[in-house]
């Protein structure tokens, strides 16, 4: 009987929280980010000041998804990342709310995003307001990439580039790998843990497992660097680093 009353409240709870980060998303892009256009001239200053906005707007989020009991979150081990600055930050992507965790933790967080999100109603003004960068063109990508991280930004890339369907292998697509190596960055490597699994891909959002689920991220130490840049070789190189991010990313979450 509390199993189920427990599990109808964090139904509700979840349709709560998802309407308040639809919501924020709206209010973000009407209001607050055109008032900090207002009185914030410079360009660049606008985008780190709207991210700044951001990540504690997802603080908050994270917050009250705690609050309501929505999640158990265990995050501690990734505090010190807090001070961390021009790395980039690659992850598997069990769930929906990764990115949305990992901003909440990284005040200073750039991100690869999906094209389509550019169109989305709820968050394409985040998306545009921030800056952050869209792999609609790949050819124009590393470059945006590059920039950002020379800026100081940390930027969030999954290399699986979607949600991995529970009980399977992370499989990487050659992008992560291919920006890591353009661009000669520090790599920092994190592992997400969902359990019960819960928000995965093709999965309802009112499907809610019975107990609450838990949601740990821990960094993984020794984490592969790129090689030096070879550009006679690049695309080669890039396969081979893909296929080790891969199998370190496997053998560490196993």
């Amino acid at each position: 009987m509390f199993n189920k009353i427990g599990q109808l409240w964090r139904l509700f709870a979840t349709g709560l929280c998802f309407t308040v980060f639809g919501v924020g998303g709206i209010f973000l892009s009407l209001v607050i980010f055109p008032l900090q256009r207002l009185f914030i001239r410079n360009i660049r200053s606008q985008k780190r000041t709207a991210r700044q906005t951001v990540h504690y707007s997802f603080k908050f989020f994270i917050s009250l998804m705690a609050f309501t009991g929505v999640f158990k979150f265990k995050l501690e081990e990734m505090s010190h990342l807090s001070d961390c600055k021009g790395h980039l930050i690659l992850a598997n992507h069990p769930s929906l709310i990764d990115v949305v965790v990992l901003i909440s933790i990284l005040p200073n967080t750039d991100c690869v995003v999906k094209a389509h999100l550019f169109n989305n109603p709820f968050i394409r003004g985040v998306v545009n307001g921030t800056g952050y960068i869209s792999n609609a063109k790949p050819d124009e990508l590393i470059e945006d990439c590059k920039r950002s991280l020379e800026e100081g930004n940390n930027l969030i890339v999954f290399p699986e580039g979607t949600r991995t369907k529970p009980g399977m292998s992370v499989e990487f697509q050659r992008g992560a790998a291919n920006i890591a190596l353009r661009c000669q960055a520090s790599i920092k490597a994190v592992n997400i843990k969902v359990f019960p699994s819960t928000l995965t891909k093709n999965t309802s959002w009112y499907k809610i497992p019975k107990t609450k689920p838990h949601f740990i991220i821990q960094e993984l130490t020794s984490s592969p660097q790129p090689p030096i840049l070879e550009l006679s070789i690049a695309s080669k190189q890039a396969r081979h680093f893909n296929n080790e991010l891969e199998q370190f990313f496997r053998n560490s979450i196993n």
